[in-house]
């Protein structure tokens, strides 16, 4: 078995990988007309974040069995690609929890104590000591968006340098919050109370700008912000002009809405910026645990077939596995929409299996069902390996009944999520053996297709409903490619599906809310 080895990677991985019996051949810097010649002849490819993985690549390697990233973020692999080739995708997640977390506390402490400033002005032959006063973090408030493992581990960091936290979290319950030493609070109210705010969230269509011009106008008058996890979740712009009139106080930011950055970006320019090149997994502790932890999953699954730290297919035996893939294909996208259309931190997650599934290896398929409402709602990546570990550390129980009836279908496949407040439950099965179908939302018959971008409607059922959605997205040329409906009785309350070929923005999303009659609406991407 030949693997290539295209980003730099520690040397102790790529000896792990020859002594277990592979052929490591290292070629780094390889442009992409070079990769596109060079992978035919390979059955494992390990990368980090340089490489790009795209759908053209993964076509044209017909021997290629497994890509493995030397760290967690997939953002430069193909996933759909290489799951539609059957090609095992595996990362290294918990491998830059602490080295993030470090480096955000880094951040923090720079910032209110002007290092790189004042370092700066040394070198430049100053010493001006009256002009970089700093702040204590002892009693101070820091507000954490997001309580991941990575929001974790600055929280531990942050008490320890005696600072007050509080989090913003719908999906962690208040007992793990207890546990953690952590008040749970709204997510004005974090605004409104922190003195420094860092945000620790994945990049979605609900956390894009999530810090804007609106969320710090209701912040602390001085108030410091940082951004360790994605570009785009503070906007770049907003955050400039509040640096400007004084509003917010200062900024770190390990990461920009285009990397690498533009030189002529305003906040370059600004005393109150300090700024790394998206360094937060960068050092040599974290690079090398990766490298050994790909290392070893590439030659296991290589070697003997084992499967770990896989983010498309779990351990499955391979002669049960086209069997049992449509349904993790299933479950997982249950979970997804589940974790997207309700709010609510999850506390108990129940998955019924009814009919010829339960007769199968369901333990995957609980797995895939657990992946999916959590991957939406978490920063840190979540596989087939560490999401029970995740939703245990997160409070979530997890629950499975197995039924014989499966009423008019030959199997069902229904997940129900319980928070402190509410009850969430989707349903779903398989058309031909091998196409995932939503039959029910909440109670609510109706045969959905769960791929690409959706907006979930409820509403009053009263005319004039579904004339408005389309002609306001039909206004903001969002053109629909499928509707699917679903409503109690005449006049009670309705579900709308509208799959759509375009993203909707949130201004458009808020117009949606306020047609008449509609109760909610929520852009669901799976």
């Amino acid at each position: 078995m030949k693997v290539l080895v295209s980003d730099a990677l520690s040397e102790k991985g790529i000896e792990i990988m020859r002594k277990m019996g592979l052929d490591v051949e290292v070629k780094t810097k390889l442009g992409p007309d070079e990769l596109l010649k060079a992978i035919p002849d390979y059955d494992g490819l390990v990368v980090r974040s340089a490489t790009k993985v795209t759908e053209k690549v993964i076509k044209i390697a017909t021997r290629l069995k497994v890509i493995g990233r030397a760290g967690s973020g997939l953002d430069n692999v193909d996933l759909s690609a290489a799951t539609k080739r059957g090609i095992v995708v595996m990362n290294t997640p918990g491998g830059n929890t602490v080295t993030t977390a470090e480096h955000t506390m880094a951040l923090i402490f720079s910032l209110v104590r002007m290092v790189p400033q004042a370092t700066a002005s040394i070198k430049a032959g100053k010493w001006e000591k009256n002009k970089f006063m700093g702040m204590e973090l002892y009693n101070k408030t820091l507000g954490i968006i997001g309580i991941g493992q990575i929001g974790s581990y600055v929280t531990k960091l942050a008490q320890g340098a005696q600072m007050q936290v509080i989090a913003y979290d719908p999906y962690l319950s208040e007992e793990n919050a207890k546990k953690m030493g952590v008040e749970l609070v709204g997510l004005n109210d974090l605004y409104r109370r922190s003195d420094i705010i860092s945000v620790h969230v994945p990049m979605t269509a609900e956390t894009k700008s999530l810090i804007n011009a609106e969320a710090i106008g209701k912040m602390k008058d001085g108030v410091r912000i940082v951004n360790c996890a994605r570009g785009g979740i503070v906007n770049e712009k907003d955050l400039f002009d509040a640096l400007v009139k004084g509003k917010v106080a200062g900024a770190a930011m390990d990461v920009f809405e285009q990397e690498p950055v533009d030189p002529k970006n305003p906040l370059l320019t600004l005393d109150t910026v300090i700024c790394t090149p998206h360094i937060g997994a960068a050092t040599n502790e974290a690079q090398e645990n990766v490298a050994l932890a790909i290392a070893e999953q590439i030659a296991d699954y290589l070697i003997r077939g084992v499967v770990r730290g896989a983010v498309n297919i779990p351990s499955v035996p391979a002669d049960l596995l086209p069997k049992i893939q449509p349904y993790l294909a299933l479950a997982e996208k249950l979970g997804a929409f589940l974790s997207q259309s309700h709010e609510g931190g999850p506390e108990q997650l129940t998955i019924e299996y009814r009919g010829e599934v339960a007769n199968l290896m369901t333990a995957p398929v609980t797995v895939a069902a657990i992946k999916g409402l959590l991957t939406p709602i978490l920063e840190e990546p979540v596989n087939y390996v560490n999401a029970p570990i995740v939703a245990k550390e997160r409070g979530i129980e997890i629950k499975e009944i197995k039924s014989a009836e499966a009423g008019e279908f030959t199997s069902l496949v229904i997940l129900k999520v319980k928070t402190r407040s509410s009850k969430a439950s989707v349903s779903g099965t398989l058309y031909n053996r091998k196409d995932s179908r939503i039959v029910e939302i909440d109670g609510l018959s109706m045969e959905v297709v769960p791929e690409g971008q959706m907006l979930l409607m409820i509403n009053d059922d009263q005319p004039g409903v579904i004339g408005n959605i389309g002609r306001l997205l039909g206004d903001n040329h969002v053109n629909i490619s499928r509707m699917q409906l679903g409503r109690e009785h005449a006049g009670g309350k309705a579900i709308s599906v509208v799959g759509i070929d375009s993203p909707v923005t949130p201004d458009l999303l808020g117009k949606l809310k306020k047609l008449p009659h509609v109760l909610s609406a929520k852009l669901i991407k799976l």
